[in-house]
């Protein structure tokens, strides 16, 4: 079976240092890794298109100056981007058409998929690959996802992704979930990964074994948190299992090693204590760098942030909330 390889190394990897990847690391990169047979590479802020914002955090560059520099660089690769609505406007997608974007990704919090609709409405219209997004989906049943799912289908999505958005999944619940997308959308399924637990390959190959044809991996698992599924490694599971990805492994790490000096390479990604306990209480992994302020700034425990995170169902987005919480916290306001 062929599988799509979808790098968002250069937006989720965005998360990893503040959003501050520079127009050099974009160049770079891309010149590295385009005819490695990579089938897409995303570039972004780590929330996506729109996002750059104090709540969210600044980034180094407009969404613009960003696309505008990974499209000169790519060409045998697609050139993806992700949208949440609310954080991006409507407007944001023609943008992103203009410069040369081939896939647009549009997300949503996994029981939300509603607030996708007039977004779909608006790209579909343009000519290029649009894509729906759950994420949190650890959050919601199989059966909830495939109805979520299924609404995006509706309005014009050509392929499902489902987002580990917390690193909460296991080999079971990958199975589980992607199994039962594929058996009744119709249209190709993908999942995103992060590593919280330690098992992003592992959940990654799961899922290629229930069906998936879309798997998204980064150079070196460079991402939010603990990072996302690593990319090189993930190709080379699914060589030895008899998958075609187009990636040329050897050239790939004849890129990784020739990028020692930029992100993702120079800023490894490690699963640190607080990335494990988001991941065992399932919380989204883009609140780290959010948890680590605050626990400092109020003198709380990261891990009794990221239980009261769990407890209200904090989603991304709810980045406010963690001041609140650890406030709470601080002053034993939470029991």
């Amino acid at each position: 079976m062929s599988i799509h390889i979808y790098d968002p190394t250069l937006r989720d990897g965005n998360h990893a240092i503040g959003h501050q990847l520079s127009t050099r690391d974009i160049e770079t990169y891309c010149r590295a890794v385009d005819g490695c047979g990579l089938w897409c590479v995303e570039v972004g802020h780590g929330n996506g298109l729109g996002a750059s914002s104090l709540q969210l955090g600044l980034a180094r560059h407009s969404d613009r100056e960003l696309l505008e520099c990974a499209r000169q660089h790519v060409s045998r690769s697609l050139l993806g981007v992700h949208l949440i609505p609310g954080f991006a406007k409507i407007s944001d997608i023609r943008t992103a058409v203009e410069i040369g974007v081939d896939v647009i990704r549009l997300a949503s919090h996994c029981t939300e998929a509603d607030l996708t609709e007039s977004y779909f409405d608006y790209a579909r219209g343009l000519g290029k690959q649009v894509h729906g997004v759950l994420m949190m989906t650890h959050m919601a049943s199989a059966e909830t996802l495939l109805e979520q799912a299924a609404k995006q289908v509706g309005y014009g999505a050509s392929a499902i992704t489902l987002m580990d958005s917390a690193g909460h999944y296991d080999p079971r619940s990958a199975t589980e979930k992607i199994g039962l997308l594929v058996k009744h959308l119709g249209v190709p399924v993908g999942f995103h990964a992060h590593n919280n637990l330690g098992l992003a390959v592992a959940n990654s190959l799961a899922a290629a074994q229930a069906g998936a044809t879309i798997l998204d991996g980064t150079l070196r698992g460079f991402g939010a948190g603990a990072g996302n599924t690593q990319l090189e490694v993930m190709c080379a599971v699914l060589e030895r299992y008899d998958y075609e990805t187009g990636v040329d492994l050897f050239q790939l790490c004849a890129a990784i090693d020739s990028l020692s000096d930029i992100p993702p390479v120079s800023k490894p990604t490690l699963i640190g204590t607080s990335n494990l306990i988001s991941g065992v209480y399932g919380v989204c992994a883009g609140f780290e760098k959010h948890v680590a302020r605050a626990a400092q700034t109020f003198g709380v425990a990261p891990r009794l942030i990221w239980k009261e995170l769990a407890r209200v169902n904090a989603v991304a987005g709810q980045e406010d909330l963690i001041i609140d919480v650890a406030n709470r916290l601080r002053k034993g306001a939470v029991a």
